[in-house]
């Protein structure tokens, strides 16, 4: 049963990741790409979680806060050069 709920959990967030990539390139506008790539590295970030409960080991769970803080850190500096152009001020 709980695999069966890991199948369907990794086949969605499979197409969401799809849906990000398409919605990356064909980005009418940079803060919507920008959007877009946020929201890649959540569903990685949830993809690598359903993976590490599959297989239950505790590595995932790491790989997954240290790509959850490089996201965060990568899409505010993206957000502060957008809106002053320069990241270092």
């Amino acid at each position: 049963m709980l695999m069966t709920a890991l199948y369907i959990a990794f086949a969605l967030i499979s197409v969401a990741l799809l849906l990000n990539v398409i919605g990356l390139a064909r980005g009418p506008s940079i803060p919507d790409r920008v959007l877009s790539l946020d929201t890649l590295y959540i569903n990685s970030i949830a993809l690598i979680i359903v993976y590490g409960i599959a297989e239950a080991s505790t590595i995932h769970f790491e790989a997954a806060l240290l790509i959850a803080m490089l996201g965060f850190v990568s899409t505010a500096a993206l957000c502060k050069y957008m809106v002053r152009g320069d990241i270092i001020e």
